[in-house]
């Protein structure tokens, strides 16, 4: 329960800088993802929150107190692993009373900490078993239980859910969101590189590029308006469409943006004229690219089932209204809305 602060802060690796000015402030209970490219400094970001790297310049805060030279575990932080980082050696129950152990508390309490955060995550079955025994959604459901019996401030999950399968993936990612509504007042920071994660999941997303906050905003506000061209193509799936040449050109700008769901196609009649190079068939949803005359390969996404071959001829109009444009340094034009 406390407000993170990150006032100027940078970090760097003897002359390489790796993050940059970093000021963002975290409210008190919000769920906060991290995201962008790899190397663009998010996990090194969320360690230096953790205290597991230094703090080249600027200030870290934590519920208002100074923590850039405080040791991690005075820190009220707990941190998942992509790794789960159980101890192979251990029960499970072991592995989740092992920090309270180390913090000198009574056997009753661990035993109630403990017991608390396996029925909150439904793995009171599996306290006797080792990590072995465990399948990789258990095992991270453990990792999160152990972080939880700490009763911290604020939760650190770094790429949490990369190690698992896609049913897992969703099963586990459906659990933290519930775990965020039962923690009240509990500050969450996430790492992630997965879109479908950090829309679903975040109260406000930080995006990052190259050591910099390029946007912090709702998922939504995000999507539908982002502030440079990078977000634009970052932020969504399938990607934006980010054409150059005419299209923009004949709009003032170095590069015309629209997403799949924005573009009305047809076989009889349409603003854009091309060819289907491949369908993809996802059941809930199509995806058809098409070459365009005089515009370029363009993504378009049908709701449902659509019968359409490779190679024939069809017909696309943009959404006059959901169109974005950029300056050729990335920044973008007001928000055009042609007739």
């Amino acid at each position: 329960m406390a407000k993170v602060e990150l006032v100027n802060v940078s970090k760097s690796y003897g002359d390489v800088e790796v993050l940059h000015d970093i000021n963002l402030a975290l409210e008190e209970g919000e769920f906060v993802v991290f995201v962008g490219p790899s190397g663009c400094g998010k996990s090194t970001l969320l360690r230096m929150i953790a205290g597991l790297e230094d703090i080249t310049g600027g200030e870290l805060l934590i519920g208002g107190e100074p923590m850039n030279d405080v040791l991690p575990a005075k820190r009220g932080i707990s941190m998942v692993f992509q790794s789960y980082a159980l101890y192979p050696h251990m029960t499970v129950f072991e592995n989740m009373a092992f920090g309270l152990e180390q913090a000198k508390l009574s056997k009753p309490e661990i035993r109630e900490r403990v017991n608390k955060a396996a029925t909150m995550l439904q793995i009171e079955p599996l306290l006797d078993r080792k990590p072995k025994q465990l399948s990789g959604g258990q095992r991270q459901r453990v990792a999160i239980g152990r972080a939880i019996t700490r009763d911290p401030r604020v939760f650190l999950f770094d790429e949490p859910l990369s190690n698992l399968d896609a049913a897992l993936r969703v099963d586990t990612r459906l659990e933290i969101a519930s775990l965020h509504e039962r923690l009240t007042g509990t500050t969450m920071i996430y790492v992630t590189h997965d879109q479908v994660e950090a829309m679903t999941l975040a109260d406000r997303i930080v995006v990052l590029n190259g050591g910099v906050i390029e946007q912090v905003g709702t998922p939504m506000d995000l999507y539908e308006n982002p502030a440079s061209q990078f977000v634009a193509g970052f932020i969504g799936s399938p990607k934006m469409n980010l054409l150059t040449g005419p299209v923009a050109e004949n709009e003032g700008a170095a590069t015309y943006g629209i997403r799949p769901e924005h573009i009305r196609f047809s076989r009889d009649e349409g603003l854009w004229i091309g060819r289907v190079v491949l369908t993809e068939r996802l059941g809930s949803d199509t995806f058809v690219h098409v070459k365009t005359e005089g515009v370029g390969m363009v993504n378009v996404r049908i709701e449902g089932r659509a019968d359409i071959e490779q190679g024939e001829t069809v017909h696309l109009t943009p959404d006059a209204r959901s169109v974005h444009l950029f300056y050729a340094d990335g920044t973008p034009l007001s928000r055009k809305f042609m007739q």
